[in-house]
């Protein structure tokens, strides 16, 4: 017969085992568990995600904000995800956008398929599929870092999908990197601390169970990062010549002390847009658009509210 004690015992037994087994996921998988997480918090805060098949291939999104807001999409960088612009997209919801954050083909949680090429030109046009995939006709589009040039050549190709362009710490220009991009595949504790110095100024330091599940992680998924970096160190998609021939308003954000796309290249792709605006904010690295939302945010809004945007100032901010 089983008694009120027994029922205690048992469940008092459950409960340090669940302890236990959570303790075991967060030591061996703490990337994986804090992806649960951060998931969990998207979906309590209304945040929908979608799978949608492009040319055969499931890609992931999620978006937010009121069903008749204006759509934003936002075009994560290489080696990202849509969870990138956690911190940025509620900025875009609570000023009443409809905000779209799609997976590329081969990050995040869409498909990484053996036979694609990663180029900037096929997943400029998976964007552009996306578009189609989702019914939306014309966008606000921003994208960051390789995100960034992805967007460039969506807007110079098809410039009738694209009412205003934002670019974030963008690649895109005939500019060759000043820093060994094998870091963007780090086999060490060592690369890996390089490669967040790279992207953020005086970096928390990682705890080392997390920084071995990082490069256990980062050593599955390797083959997709360096197949899109062989295409782009190759030069064939840089923008330099197609920049100037943009008519939308465009919105230079950038981080003064990017090391990853030195802020002169976003000086220049301020000068070969007509019509652009550059803010450079203060104290922020290459992950400005995580990081510093707080100078980010406020800024597109004003950008996407503007009722005349063409202009061509530049502005230094959070000084």
């Amino acid at each position: 017969m089983f008694t009120r004690k027994f029922f205690w015992r048992l469940s008092l037994g459950l409960f340090f085992a669940l302890i236990a087994v959570s303790g075991s996921l967060i030591y061996t998988q703490p990337t994986w568990v804090l992806g649960e997480i951060q998931d969990l918090r998207l979906r309590l805060a209304g945040v929908e995600s979608y799978q949608v098949l492009i040319d055969g291939h499931r890609i992931h999104y999620y978006v937010r904000g009121p069903v008749d807001g204006e759509p934003v999409v936002l075009v994560h960088g290489l080696g990202g995800r849509s969870e990138d612009f956690t911190n940025l997209a509620p900025h875009l919801e609570r000023a009443g956008y409809r905000v779209y954050t799609p997976d590329l083909l081969g990050f995040g949680q869409s498909e990484e398929p053996h036979n694609a090429t990663y180029s900037i030109e096929d997943q400029s046009q998976l964007v552009v599929d996306f578009f189609d995939a989702v019914g939306l006709k014309r966008v606000d589009l921003a994208g960051w870092s390789m995100g960034g040039w992805i967007v460039q050549k969506v807007a110079v190709d098809h410039p009738e999908r694209v009412n205003r362009l934002i670019l974030m710490d963008s690649a895109g220009l005939r500019m060759p990197p000043e820093w060994d991009t094998r870091l963007f595949t780090p086999t060490t504790p060592a690369e890996l601390d390089k490669l967040d110095a790279m992207l953020t100024p005086h970096p928390p330091a990682l705890p080392k169970f997390v920084a071995k599940d990082i490069l256990r992680i980062s050593a599955n998924y390797a083959w997709v990062t360096k197949r899109a970096l062989a295409s782009m160190m190759t030069a064939k998609d840089v923008m330099d010549d197609e920049l100037p021939s943009l008519k939308m308003p465009v919105l230079i954000l950038w981080g003064d002390l990017d090391r990853i796309t030195p802020v002169r290249e976003g000086w220049a792709m301020h000068w070969l847009i007509p019509h652009s605006r550059m803010v450079v904010a203060s104290g922020c690295g290459h992950s400005a658009p995580e990081s510093c939302t707080d100078q980010f945010g406020p800024e597109l809004i004003r950008f996407l509210r503007s009722s005349h945007p063409h202009t061509t100032d530049a502005t230094m901010i959070g000084e």
